[in-house]
């Protein structure tokens, strides 16, 4: 079964913006249930170690489609959709697409996902995915990027959740793309502020996911 939002949530009417820029000075936020913080860094020399049997590369894009494909917030945001070259991109990012691996700040598979991180979206979204799953580590990507897509949108976007490229600029704080982006690498608090205009304080990152969107080898596969 997907996620879902709870029960008491309703439907918001479709966005009527003229502008697709974010907000200067954003909504107060939606949701009162936020992930933990980002861990710290790792020691510097520390290699990442494996674990389990690899999924095949066309396992691996099997998941990760399934997980685009899916509605995350089917009662109180079905428009939300992950772009399949998003998925696929983060993953790349990620983890190069290795199921296996560990990295050495606790980061699991394919979405390199922190368990403190997939323990409190299962018990968000009522759901038990399972983190050395490579199909579930997909479904928590997909689900961790949809939450950001929800939360950031709801604050800086007037719940205009497009994802697309086409809607940024130069500027990297200009799109919703590059914001959810932003912050699955660095965690929602550094992206998205109470009062404070949207920030992207890893631009490197967003730079490499928003290049292998585009030209990931990843994406002939």
């Amino acid at each position: 079964p997907s996620p879902s939002a709870s029960a008491s949530a309703k439907p918001r009417p479709k966005p009527s913006r003229t502008s697709t820029k974010p907000l200067a000075k954003p909504k107060p936020p939606t949701e009162t249930q936020v992930p933990p913080a980002p861990p710290k860094p790792a020691p510097a020399g520390c290699k990442p170690s494996h674990r389990g049997t690899k999924a095949t590369q066309s396992q691996v894009k099997a998941a990760l489609a399934d997980a685009a494909a899916r509605t995350y917030w089917p009662t109180s945001a079905p428009d939300i959709r992950i772009p399949s070259v998003l998925m696929k991109a983060t993953a790349w990012q990620e983890s190069g697409w290795q199921s296996t691996i560990v990295a050495c700040d606790g980061g699991v598979g394919l979405m390199q996902v922190m368990p403190a991180t997939a323990e409190w979206m299962n018990q968000r979204f009522g759901q038990s995915y399972d983190i050395d799953d490579y199909r579930d580590n997909a479904y928590l990507g997909g689900t961790y990027l949809a939450w950001l897509t929800k939360y950031i949108g709801d604050m800086y976007f007037e719940s205009d959740y497009r994802l697309d490229a086409s809607l940024c600029t130069a500027e990297l704080n200009s799109c919703l793309l590059n914001a959810v982006i932003a912050a699955y690498n660095y965690g929602h608090g550094a992206v998205a502020r109470e009062g404070q205009p949207l920030a992207i304080p890893n631009p490197q990152y967003v730079y490499n996911v928003r290049d292998l969107m585009t030209t990931c080898e990843c994406l002939a596969f």
